[in-house]
């Protein structure tokens, strides 16, 4: 009688696994063709300064944005003052990419905020003496406040306005630099 070797069946059994498990990452389109290569994945790595939370995730593969990474950093980027999670905007993701490319870092983005419902946007405009735009895109998913370890702050500015792909705003004085997705323009 033939017996199956066990170590044989273990090592193809967790192949398969791992080939499914990679689909799954996928985004739907993607399955049609060849695997991406590592070259084709697009990588962030943040560090949450007000939850503590931190993730490093392949969030696209060449031009498909992956799902569930994008689920999971809407819930990271929340409103950390309520917990509400918003809709962030993916090319926000292609814009830190860029920038962190541009810069050659591979530190992980230190984030102050992300994601702000119009509430805690109205709460922080009205006591916080100024520096909370009424209509602020971070309500829109579309702003995060970020600084980079290693990176000086005007050369992380300089990198996003060198771009001219959004909004970069410059904040020195509480150490961090805002990029957007809106229309071009620096302060």
């Amino acid at each position: 009688m033939n017996t199956p070797n066990r170590r044989l069946f273990l090592g193809r059994s967790l192949g398969v696994a791992q080939i499914a498990a990679a689909s799954v990452l996928l985004p739907t389109g993607a399955r049609a063709f060849t695997p991406a290569t590592s070259a084709d994945a697009r990588r962030l790595s943040f560090n949450h300064l007000h939850t503590r939370e931190r993730t490093a995730l392949v969030y696209a593969w060449g031009e498909d944005f992956v799902p569930r990474a994008l689920t999971q950093l809407n819930h990271f980027l929340r409103d950390h003052y309520t917990d509400e999670v918003g809709q962030m905007d993916p090319e926000l993701y292609n814009l830190l990419h860029r920038v962190r490319r541009e810069l050659g870092s591979t530190e992980p983005f230190h984030v102050i905020s992300g994601y702000r419902s119009p509430a805690t946007n109205e709460t922080l405009r009205t006591t916080r003496g100024g520096g909370v735009a009424r209509r602020s895109l971070h309500m829109d998913g579309k702003a995060i406040d970020v600084r980079l370890p290693g990176v000086a702050l005007t050369d992380l500015r300089d990198a996003a306005i060198s771009l001219k792909a959004g909004g970069v705003g410059y904040y020195q004085r509480d150490d961090f630099v805002h990029i957007d997705t809106g229309r071009v323009r620096s302060w």
